[in-house]
């Protein structure tokens, strides 16, 4: 008896393989009413590596007590910076312009398919995984968008990828990006886009704060590398741009809970400039490559409003490199370096 061998269907990734680069931020809600803000928060809350404490103690604090108020409390944040025109936070919109952006910019790579994705929300990794797939990559790098590695960003997203994988009967081959906070391409398109904005302004800033996302202290004595990684990004940016470690002060932002966190905490820290005389104060956000909740309502608002309400004059929340040139050309470095050995 003579076995014919199996046939291969046309559209089977391994008759045209292709390469993927999907680029991962952290996420947002579909919209900010109740449901939709309670469905992303209990997602991002119940992650083990963001809230590291007991589960069923956890269990209890996030369903009973926080997601029967916040939802509320951040929607209304949400909607203070929501994308009218596309329905959508400004996040998403920002990704899907970064990611179609490298697109054109590897159009000559012919067998390259770029997405995105949010860890977080939709689209989420393991649907832009398997669309890849279906496209014909054998080879994918997952992109976490975050300069400074912590467990609670950057590991997640790994985490999320490999979910993914056990899904899948033939698996492509991944490669998870590092992170690139000493990296000379991204300290000089920070600290070009800083002087940039800061050229544009008819007055000097007194200060200039380099705010980082916050963590629990906790974390750090575990071993997390983040805040190490923050203040070597901190101070590579300082050096940079020829100023004191008065001039150019480091905190950290969007502590949550009781805990102690990183410090010096960037509200407190705000506060305390206002009340010692210092009336023009720029904040830059590092830690993030696009703009979010955090740093248009956290610090272009929120603290804005502290530093005016003590005694603070001119205040300036600097953008995020988001999809300009110089945003791009930091993704477009960490990509094809990245992809070493598979170009």
């Amino acid at each position: 008896m003579k076995i014919e061998p199996a046939r291969r269907p046309s559209d089977h990734p391994a008759t045209s393989p292709k390469i993927g680069v999907l680029l991962v931020n952290l996420g947002t809600p579909d919209a900010t009413d109740y449901w939709s803000m309670r469905r992303y928060l209990k997602e991002f809350l119940s992650d083990r590596r963001v809230i590291e404490v007991p589960r069923a103690l956890w269990w209890f604090v996030l369903n009973v007590i926080i997601l029967s108020k916040r939802p509320q409390a951040k929607g209304r944040d949400y909607d203070k910076i929501w994308n009218r025109e596309k329905n959508e936070g400004p996040l998403k919109t920002i990704t899907r312009a970064q990611s179609e952006k490298l697109a054109g910019s590897l159009v000559d790579k012919k067998n390259l398919v770029v997405d995105w994705a949010m860890r977080y929300g939709n689209p989420s990794i393991a649907s832009r995984l398997k669309m890849l797939q279906e496209q014909g990559c054998d080879r994918i790098l997952a992109v976490p968008l975050y300069p400074q590695y912590a467990a609670a960003t950057t590991a997640t997203v790994a985490d999320k990828v490999f979910d993914a994988l056990k899904d899948m009967r033939w698996q492509p081959a991944i490669r998870i990006a590092p992170p690139w906070h000493d990296d000379p391409v991204y300290i000089e398109a920070v600290t070009g886009a800083m002087q940039a904005e800061l050229a544009k302004l008819s007055w000097k800033p007194d200060v200039i704060l380099s705010s980082f996302h916050g963590v629990p202290l906790e974390y750090l004595l575990k071993g997390d590398p983040y805040y190490c990684q923050c203040a070597k990004s901190a101070r590579l940016i300082c050096e940079r741009l020829g100023m004191s470690d008065r001039q150019f002060v480091m905190t950290f932002q969007s502590r949550f809970g009781k805990d102690e966190w990183l410090q010096p905490y960037t509200d407190k820290t705000v506060e305390a400039l206002a009340k010692s005389g210092v009336k023009n104060l720029a904040v830059v956000t590092p830690g993030f490559v696009a703009d979010c909740l955090e740093t248009i309502e956290e610090i272009g608002m929120e603290n804005a409003g502290i530093f005016r309400e003590h005694g603070g004059e001119n205040f300036t929340a600097i953008p995020c490199l988001n999809d300009s040139d110089a945003g791009m050309k930091v993704i477009r470095h960490v990509v094809t370096r990245e992809l070493s050995g598979w170009l």
